[in-house]
């Protein structure tokens, strides 16, 4: 049986998958915001505003994780899929923080203080250095995605970081030169098929890398926060694209790498005037879609058709499951 688990602004909600779907099993941490949210096996780590939570439970019980933790703002956390007990978590101010037992102690990765002065990182919406919004793992290989600040690589499993060499690592909101990928970096993935590929919605475009960060190329000219890349085909893809921050988003579909797009709206009445997506999440064969006003939206992986998920549950900032 599948178990679902909700971060939202007053905690977590845990759901269990049966034949008719979804249901609510319970609730923990209560008044908790939790900003981000990851799983693996029975181990549950959750981000807030201000520290990090643990459960070795499955979220039946939790406590405070921060040993290590000199930055208490989460914004996300990520597990080597492939790796027991080994993490990244990203926070605000802009920091990477690595653990190796699965969330009990964390140790600070000394390159991103550097690199985020050097550039004069910032985010518009608040008075901290940036931000760590995104993170991904590939073997070996790590990502992180800088807001606003730029792209960030590891080769060594997260131990050590640098900018991408398609990432001049400055904080301007100008479009940058051809084959560089725009500072404003809201989230990153790679894909099964090559440590090589990578994707990254921006505050400017949706750009990907065939070379690990070396070069880009901007596919979708629109301020975008998340993108979904089948497992099955890298050349199919969904992407949330607005026309400004939370302004008129909607969801659309390439078949072709990027090259071109179509919507994918069936069941929706978009564009969203005041709202978008913010991240994609696939679960099993169901991908879900948890949007910028906390709703969550569910559809099968193919075809695309949309409808309201989780009990129209509100508040919703991230979610994981195992």
């Amino acid at each position: 049986m599948t178990t679902l688990w909700a971060a939202t602004s007053q905690g977590i909600v845990t759901f269990h998958h049966h034949d008719e779907g979804w249901s609510e099993s319970s609730r923990a941490i209560p008044g908790k915001n939790v900003t981000c949210l990851a799983a693996q096996d029975g181990t549950l780590i959750a981000g807030t505003r201000s520290g990090m939570m643990r459960s070795d439970d499955g979220g039946a019980t939790w406590e405070e994780a921060d040993r290590g933790l000199t930055v208490k703002h989460l914004r996300w956390i990520e597990f080597h899929p492939d790796i027991r007990g080994l993490a990244l978590a990203g926070t605000e101010p802009a920091a990477i923080f690595r653990t190796q037992d699965a969330g009990r102690t964390w140790r600070e990765c000394p390159e991103i203080v550097p690199l985020r002065q050097a550039g004069g990182w910032f985010l518009p919406y608040s008075p901290e250095s940036g931000c760590i919004r995104g993170l991904a793992f590939h073997g070996q290989r790590a990502y992180a995605a800088a807001e606003v600040g730029g792209a960030l690589r590891s080769d060594d499993a997260g131990q050590t970081w640098r900018l991408v060499e398609g990432s001049q690592g400055k904080a301007e909101f100008e479009r940058p030169p051809a084959r560089f990928i725009h500072p404003d970096v809201h989230s990153i993935t790679t894909h099964s098929t090559s440590a090589d590929r990578v994707f990254a919605p921006t505050g400017d475009g949706f750009y990907m890398s065939q070379d690990g960060g070396k070069t880009w190329d901007l596919r979708y000219d629109a301020y975008c926060r998340s993108v979904w890349v089948d497992p099955a085909d890298p050349e199919r893809m969904l992407l949330g694209p607005a026309d400004d921050v939370d302004q008129n988003g909607r969801i659309e579909v390439s078949h072709d790498g990027g090259r071109s797009w179509q919507p994918a709206s069936e069941g929706l009445r978009v564009p969203w005037r005041r709202h978008m997506v913010e991240r994609f999440i696939q679960v099993d064969q169901e991908l879900f879609a948890v949007l910028s006003n906390g709703r969550v939206l569910a559809s099968p992986t193919d075809p695309i058709v949309w409808t309201p998920a989780l009990d129209d549950l509100k508040s919703v900032r991230a979610l994981a499951y195992a």
